[in-house]
C-alpha cells in the first residue's frame, strides 16, 4: 500500500462516519470508548475501518450513541501507562486497545473497566489473560498465534531461498511478545541450519541504521514480525529492504505494500470483531465470562514481482501454497 493511500484511509478512518448495513441501533445511553493505540492512526487507517465498521455493524455510531475518546503512543510505548491513566480518569465505559504492550498498560491502569484486545500477539504467554477459555478479569478480546507465525516464515523464507545460513529479524526490545516468539523462530532456524541474527528497533529513525547493518553483514532475508510500531512504518520498511536488496517476510499486508513474502492474519477482519465483544459488554456480560478468540485461516501472498527483482523464483512448493499471487 502506498503512503498517499495509507494517507487517504488514514484520514477517512479519522473521519465520523455514517451507518452502513446496522442492526437495530441501541437506544438511550451515550457508550464512552477510550481507545489506546500503539503506534499512529494513519499506520493503521486499514485496522481502524474495520473497527468502526464492526461498531456499525452491531448499530453503534460515532457522534450518535458512541463517543470514543482516543489516545496513541505514536510508537513511543514508554507513554502508553499515562495514556491508559488518561483514559481511565476520563471515567470511559470500556478501554480497547492492541497489541501487548497496549494491553499491559491498559490492565495496570484498571481492573475494573472493562478491557477489549482488538488483537494481541499471545495473550497467555505474556500473561495477559489468564487462559483462552476462561480468561478472568477484565480482559477479553482476540490473540493470535503470533510465536506460531514468526516461527513458519522462518520456515518458508528458508524454503524460498534453500541455500541461504542467515536470516535476520527485526525485534522491539520495548514489546514483551518478542520473547516468546523469538525462542519458536530460533528452534525452527536451528532445526533448518540457519543463523538468526537479532536487530534492535525502537523509533522509525532505527530502521535505516538496521538495514544497513543487515547489508554490512551481506545479509538476504529479513522477517519482520508483528509489533505496533512496525505495522504502522510497512511502507518504510519495505522500501528499505527493496534498496538493500534484501528479502522481506511479514504479514499477510507485506506483500501487498511491495514485500517478497506475506504469511498471517487478516488484521482488519479481526480489528472489526472486537465490536461484538463490546456489545456484549455494553449488554451486561463480564469479560471474565467471554472466551478469548484465536484466528483459525492463515493467509499466504507472494509477491511475484518483487521476488523477480531480486532474482529470486518461488519453487513450486510454495506458489501452490499461496492464496495470493501478485504479479
Amino acid at each position: 500500500m502506498t503512503t498517499r493511500r495509507r494517507m487517504v484511509l488514514g484520514l477517512s478512518a479519522l473521519a465520523l462516519t455514517g451507518p452502513l448495513t446496522t442492526r437495530a441501533q441501541p437506544k438511550g445511553k451515550i457508550w464512552r470508548i477510550g481507545f489506546l493505540g500503539a503506534a499512529d492512526p494513519f499506520g493503521y487507517a486499514p485496522h481502524l475501518q474495520g473497527f468502526r465498521q464492526g461498531l456499525q455493524d452491531f448499530g453503534y455510531v460515532e457522534g450518535k450513541n458512541i463517543v470514543v475518546e482516543y489516545r496513541w503512543a505514536e510508537g513511543r510505548y514508554e507513554r502508553l501507562p499515562e495514556l491508559a491513566g488518561e483514559l481511565v480518569r476520563s471515567k470511559v465505559d470500556i478501554i480497547v486497545t492492541h497489541g501487548t504492550p497496549g494491553t499491559r498498560a491498559a490492565k495496570q491502569a484498571t481492573q475494573t473497566i472493562p478491557i477489549v484486545m482488538a488483537i494481541v500477539g499471545d495473550a497467555t504467554a505474556t500473561g495477559i489473560v489468564a487462559s483462552i477459555a476462561k480468561p478472568g478479569g477484565n480482559i477479553t478480546g482476540s490473540s493470535f498465534f503470533n510465536p506460531e507465525l514468526a516461527a513458519k516464515r522462518v520456515e518458508l523464507v528458508k524454503e524460498s531461498m534453500p541455500t541461504l545460513t542467515q536470516i535476520a529479524v527485526l525485534v522491539n526490545p520495548d514489546n514483551p511478545v518478542f520473547g516468546p516468539a523469538l525462542k519458536l523462530m530460533q528452534t525452527t532456524a536451528k532445526a533448518l541450519k540457519v543463523e538468526l541474527l537479532q536487530f534492535p528497533v525502537r523509533a522509525p529513525k532505527d530502521f535505516e541504521e538496521a538495514f544497513a547493518a543487515m547489508d554490512a553483514k551481506k545479509i538476504r532475508a529479513v522477517a519482520i514480525h508483528e509489533d505496533g510500531l512496525f505495522n504502522a512504518n510497512i511502507d518504510t520498511l519495505v522500501t528499505l529492504a527493496t534498496r538493500h536488496r534484501i528479502f522481506s517476510a511479514g504479514g499477510r499486508e507485506l506483500a501487498d505494500a511491495g514485500g517478497v513474502l506475506g504469511y498471517g492474519v487478516n488484521f482488519p477482519e479481526i480489528w472489526r470483531r472486537a465490536a461484538y465483544f463490546i456489545d456484549r459488554i455494553f449488554k451486561g456480560a463480564k469479560p471474565a465470562d467471554l472466551p478469548v478468540e484465536q484466528p483459525t485461516r492463515f493467509e499466504l501472498a507472494i509477491n511475484v514481482k518483487a521476488a523477480k527483482a531480486l532474482g529470486i523464483t518461488f519453487p513450486p512448493t510454495i506458489l501452490v501454497r499461496a492464496e495470493r499471487v501478485i504479479e
